[in-house]
This record gives structure tokens, C-alpha cells and sequence, in this order.
């Protein structure tokens, strides 16, 4: 079935589709292909396996030149605002932007809402710019299971910036540093925001914190919770030569202070290369993905025979012939690897 927006983009099941055919569609910026190359390294089907295996390789042996840019903050700070004005004017830059956004997922019905394209209108119809609404899935750190894989299939299509919005819910959200170049902190003044600064956690690891909403009656509001902020940031030790922290405020809806944020953000991106920061950062990513796959591998290995209800059962047997859960997960693990 050819398709009507990419005259001559003829659909596949992703199980029978060329990985080489796939990726030149990609790299030759049909949209379709690269919805249908990030719907593959998501699915977990056994039949799209091979073929993702081969398409995420020739991904990875291509070299690009790109800005991976987390963005983070409580619900309410105003992440798809500022993710609209900040991409737009990324955009006028001469850039290609896209917008990974992470949506949670129902714990009842693992579903989502998926609706950032909506919340970021113009941005969505901007030829430069690509927005992926995912579904967490359940996933811990507020990213998605294959998020990594998905920016690679960005900066694959030509996005030279890829911006990763999280879930959004608090001090544990950091799995996002784990996939990006610089992390971003949103806050807001007046709801405690500022307090957070004496917590080790998600503030700790921010390269930049904009407090949004700085307009109207909140712009007194907004400095003194960034004074608050740069004061509480004085009680980690900054290593010499290393970069403290920036605490900017700046208004989304009224596009104050985008400028001074995509100045930071390249002063980063500037700092960490100099220094070699950036690479060893990237290196290090590598290795800790390297770790949750083997151990995804490994739990697939162990797990990959057995149905639910089949574990359910063991499980039950377990905790009914021991006194602990400890002892029965001892036990319940070399039941596991007898069948596996």
C-alpha cells in the first residue's frame, strides 16, 4: 500500500522489511519510515528481533553530530511550554529538532494519554521538528524502556537536536542523565521548588535550572527562588574546573529569557567538550545501558520459558515453604535455573 504523504513509501510488516532499505529511507527523511523504524526498536515481538538487531547496528555505525537535551521537572512547571518556545527557537537557529516526550502509562490499564503533540501545536507542524509521544510503560526515572534506541533513530533522520521530555515526577527522575548530553531542571517559584536545592538527588545532577512562569506577579517570585537556589547549589562542592551549575528564569508563554537558555545550554555543550567531559559521559552511558541489557538478557534467559501462570504457582510454593521472602526468592531462583 503505497502512501499519500511519501508518494512511493510502500508499507511493510516490520517482521519481512529490509533493514538496509529501511535505514535509507530514514536517513533520507521519509517520516513514515522513521514512525515505522522507532515503532521496530520498540516492539518486543520475537519476529522483529533480527531485523531490529540489524537496523540499531547500522544506526550505531553511522556518525553524527548531535545535542541530547533532558528536560525535567515536577507536573505543572510548564515542560511542553517551554519545550515549544525553546524547540521553536532551536529551530530558527538553523537546527533540526526532535522532541522525545514521556508520557506515564496507567498502572490500572497501561494506557496513555499521549498528548503532547496537541499541547505543542506549533511545534508539531514545523517540517524542522519531529515530536514522539511514548507511553513509559511502567519504566522507573521517568524514560521509557528504548528510549536510548530512539534517539539514535533521530539523529539517524538528520535531528541534530534531540530533546527528551520525562514524565515528570520528582526527586528519582534522573534515569534522563543517563541518556543525555545536558540535563535541564524546570521549577516554578512559589511551591517549594527552591527548598529541594539542600536535597541530594535530581538537583545535584542538573547542569541548568530555569525557574518558568517568571511573568506577571510571579517575577519577584521567580528571582527570589533562583537567589534561593544558587545559595542551597553553595552546599555541593564543585570540583576545580568543573561547571557549576546555572540557575536562570525565564517565561515559556511569553518567550523571556529562551535566548539566554539555548546560550547556556551551548555553553555546556562547549565547556564539556573542551574538557573531554562530554565524550567520557557518553562512554559511561554506554556502559551503564551495557549493564540493564545484560541484566534484561539474563532475566529473559532465566524467564523466557516459563508462562505467568506457571510462576505464579512457583512463586506461591516458594513463600509457603519458607519462613522469609528472602528465602524463598533463594530458593525460587534455583527453580528458575533448573528450567531454564
Amino acid at each position: 500500500m503505497s502512501d499519500a504523504i511519501n508518494p512511493g513509501y510502500v508499507y511493510e510488516p516490520a517482521s519481512v522489511i529490509n533493514a538496509a532499505t529501511l535505514l535509507a529511507q530514514v536517513r533520507n527523511g521519509n517520516r513514515v519510515a522513521l514512525a515505522q523504524a522507532i515503532t521496530l526498536v520498540e516492539s518486543t515481538a520475537p519476529a522483529h528481533q533480527q531485523v531490529k538487531s540489524e537496523f540499531i547496528h547500522a544506526c550505531g555505525q553511522l556518525k553524527t553530530s548531535s545535542v541530547r537535551i533532558g528536560v525535567t521537572g515536577v507536573p505543572g512547571a510548564g515542560k511542553s511550554t517551554l519545550i515549544e518556545s525553546f524547540g521553536k527557537y532551536i529551530i530558527d537557529k538553523g537546527h533540526k529538532l526532535a522532541v522525545l516526550a514521556i508520557d506515564p502509562s496507567s498502572t490500572k490499564t497501561k494506557g496513555s494519554i499521549l498528548g503532547d503533540k496537541t499541547r505543542m501545536q506549533h511545534l508539531s507542524s514545523n517540517p524542522s521538528a519531529f515530536i514522539r509521544p511514548t507511553a513509559s510503560g511502567g519504566n522507573l526515572g521517568g524514560t521509557a524502556h528504548f528510549t536510548r534506541e530512539v534517539i539514535m533513530v533521530c539523529e539517524t533522520a538528520g535531528f541534530d537536536h534531540v530533546i527528551v521530555e520525562t514524565v515528570g515526577v520528582g526527586q528519582s527522575e534522573t534515569l534522563v542523565n543517563e541518556l543525555t548530553d545536558v540535563f535541564l531542571l524546570l521549577a516554578v517559584p512559589g511551591t517549594g521548588d527552591e527548598l529541594q536545592g539542600i536535597k541530594r538527588g535530581i538537583m545535584e545532577m542538573a547542569n541548568i535550572i530555569a525557574i518558568n512562569k517568571a511573568d506577571g506577579d510571579n517575577i519577584t517570585k521567580a528571582k527570589q527562588a533562583a537567589t534561593q537556589l544558587k545559595n542551597a547549589l553553595h552546599l555541593y562542592p564543585v570540583a576545580q574546573g568543573d561547571w557549576s551549575t546555572k540557575v536562570l528564569t525565564i517565561s515559556a508563554l511569553e518567550n523571556k529569557g529562551i535566548d539566554v537558555l539555548f546560550e547556556t545550554v551551548n555553553s555546556y555543550i562547549h565547556f564539556s567538550k573542551t574538557s573531554g567531559g562530554f565524550m567520557k559521559k557518553r562512554n559511561d552511558q554506554e556502559k551503564i545501558w551495557l549493564d540493564k541489557y545484560l541484566f534484561d538478557l539474563m532475566k529473559n534467559e532465566l524467564l523466557g520459558n516459563i508462562n505467568d501462570s506457571t510462576l505464579n504457582s512457583l512463586k506461591e510454593t516458594s513463600l509457603k515453604n519458607n519462613a522469609s521472602v528472602y528465602e524463598a526468592a533463594v530458593e525460587l531462583f534455583k527453580t528458575l535455573k533448573q528450567k531454564s
